[in-house]
């Protein structure tokens, strides 16, 4: 998944983008309202981090300006204020939920893996897809209750798929969502975690949860099912 975070406070700035970075997350961070918004316009989101009180640009601003040109990922808002009327205002302007200072990182944690799920369709913190539970909050995968054991690239692949479940993802799209900025995207790399998570999850040939579309990219084949009670 990858996340705009911008904060005028540069030691919370550094702290929040590494440990989103640890928890395999891939991270933009920005410093300003004006440097959060051209990156919010140009890099395809899951979600992003706004402070309000940020300079050049107001985090209230940068919010409205964002929801006004189509950017529908979920926005997370932060603030030092704790009016009421300011939280309000910051989800009129369309932030999808708020979170005051100082705060819990394993909170913060928490929101955004909800705002990501249910910004694809899924409530429960468990995707189920046929035999494949995918684990977002302890991160660990089964099949038929069997673990699954998954590199951190792997299982972010996994979980994108998943996440969009029925989809068609292509590899551009796929590579924007779950690498840094520096990532090789000329490289095989995708094609090898590919391969990879198709042995891991279905070493028999049975299930083919992994569907390629030649030359536009790959659908996660198992429809998803959220019948049961996680």
């Amino acid at each position: 998944m990858r996340i705009l975070l911008v904060e005028d406070e540069a030691p919370l700035r550094e702290t929040l983008a590494a440990r989103l970075k640890r928890d395999g997350y891939a991270v933009d961070a920005a410093a300003d309202g004006e440097e959060g918004l051209y990156l919010g316009r140009e890099v395809p989101f899951d979600l992003a981090i706004i402070d309000l009180g940020l300079p050049k640009l107001s985090g209230m601003d940068l919010v409205k300006m964002l929801r006004d040109e189509g950017r529908r990922y979920p926005i997370l808002i932060l603030t030092a204020r704790s009016s009421w009327q300011d939280k309000v205002e910051g989800l009129k302007h369309g932030a999808d939920d708020y979170m005051v200072k100082p705060f819990h990182v394993e909170e913060l944690l928490a929101r955004i893996n909800a705002l990501v799920r249910r910004a694809s369709g899924w409530s429960r913190p468990v995707l189920k897809c046929g035999p494949i539970k995918l684990d977002t909050t302890a991160q660990t995968v089964g099949v038929d209750g069997r673990p699954v054991d998954l590199t951190s690239y792997e299982y972010k692949v996994l979980e994108y798929l998943m996440l969009h479940a029925g989809e068609l993802v292509s590899k551009a799209d796929l590579t924007e969502h779950i690498y840094q900025q520096d990532f090789d995207r000329d490289s095989n790399v995708l094609e090898v975690f590919i391969g990879r998570l198709r042995r891991k999850l279905d070493p028999d040939g049975a299930l083919k949860p992994i569907e390629t579309v030649r030359g536009r990219g790959y659908r996660f084949a198992i429809p998803r099912d959220e019948s049961e009670d996680e």
